[in-house]
């Protein structure tokens, strides 16, 4: 059973995976950030060019 115990101690391939998933999380943190700090002036600049490809009535 100990030398159960030191295996699983030793073993770090979980670990791995688990600093990929904090890592994919951080990332995802950045980029729901940044989309939500510009999206208003993307919003803003795709309106202005639909006005401007709308043909005048």
């Amino acid at each position: 059973m100990s030398q159960f115990l030191k295996s699983f101690a030793k073993n770090e391939s979980g670990a791995t995976a688990i600093e990929y998933g904090l890592i994919a999380a951080g990332i995802s943190v950045v980029i729901v950030t940044a989309v939500g700090l510009i999206g208003g002036r993307v919003q803003a600049t795709f309106e202005s060019i639909a006005t401007a490809l709308t043909p005048a009535a």
